[in-house]
């Protein structure tokens, strides 16, 4: 096999790559590292901005698979239009669930408790104590259970939280319990005391979260977005945070990034952290093992892991 696959982890770092193929590193530079044409397996250089990644999709006339190394695909589809039919989009299911999911309880936690009043307060000198509210004994309802939902529900289970509900797209039933449709979420909300969103970006979640949504969850809720800014409506959200009836913790935005001046900087009850759930030190690791075991898959012509779609069919 002589096509080419392109990578934004340079090969030499990438341990067990099959013999084969030709390895071109790149992670989104100006110029690209041989002919786009050439490519047949392309990974999507991560978290870069400005639909870096889509740069070289129109010229990649024999590609047969893109690779995301994000959990969401939402970002990549726009460039599919210009691929062969056939391509097979793949996600990075396995590789962020670990980084999400903790940052989720890092943000919920530390919003129930205070710690953004409390880091304010430490910068001025002062000591200021009071009753916060604890994770033990809340309702919490998961928005978007795949494998992250998953992952956030591991961690939530030893902090002794009264229920865990779940939500997706369709019906289905795990050993942790059932997990609801979507159409069941108006149902739900008011039960909830903590919200959190992992659901991709999809026609049907985009402004999921709007005035509706967030008139039926309780007073005092919190709302938490891992999942993407375009979920939420942030214009619907802005007034029940400035009426204080709801908080937020919010690690996705829209816009992203969040400019300067935007009043949800300002809003009160708000935690905003900056798109920060996959890039940790867990990322690379879980990274590699993915590309090694996907580029395997297919010089070997196996059926490849975490497809979520293949052009010229009725999905795209």
């Amino acid at each position: 096999m002589t096509a080419d696959v392109w990578l934004p982890i340079p090969p030499d770092e990438i341990a067990g790559l099959p013999q084969g193929p030709t390895y071109r590193f790149w992670d989104g530079a100006e110029e690209f590292p041989a002919d786009p044409a050439d490519c047949a397996f392309y990974v999507v250089p991560y978290m870069k901005p400005g639909g870096v990644g889509l740069r070289p999709m129109p010229r990649m006339s024999s590609v047969r698979v893109v690779q995301t190394l994000s959990a969401g695909t939402d970002h990549v589809e726009p460039g599919l239009r210009y691929l062969p039919p056939g391509v097979r989009l793949c996600n990075a299911r396995g590789v962020h669930e670990a980084s999400t999911s903790e940052l989720a309880l890092t943000l919920i936690l530390a919003s129930l408790r205070g710690i953004p009043d409390f880091v304010r307060a430490q910068d001025r000198g002062e000591w200021g104590g009071g009753f916060r509210p604890a994770l033990a004994d809340k309702n919490v309802l998961i928005v978007g259970y795949g494998s992250i939902g998953a992952a956030i529900e591991d961690r939530l289970v030893p902090f002794e939280v009264a229920r865990v509900a779940r939500v997706a797209r369709s019906a289905r039933t795990t050993e942790r319990g059932p997990v609801h449709p979507l159409t069941d979420l108006h149902s739900l909300l008011p039960q909830a005391d903590v919200v959190v969103l992992s659901t991709p970006l999809t026609e049907a979640t985009r402004g999921l979260v709007d005035a509706d949504f967030l008139a039926r969850m309780k007073d005092g809720a919190l709302l938490v977005n891992v999942a993407r800014g375009g979920v939420v409506d942030t214009k619907a959200l802005l007034p029940e945070l400035d009426s204080g009836r709801l908080t937020a913790a919010l690690d996705v935005t829209d816009p992203e990034p969040l400019p300067p001046g935007h009043p949800l900087w300002h809003a009160p009850g708000v935690l905003i952290s900056p798109h920060v759930g996959g890039p940790t030190s867990a990322f690379m690791p879980r990274a590699k093992r993915l590309l090694t075991d996907q580029v395997r898959r297919f010089v070997n012509q196996e059926p490849l892991a975490n497809v979520v779609l293949t052009t010229g069919t009725a999905s795209v």
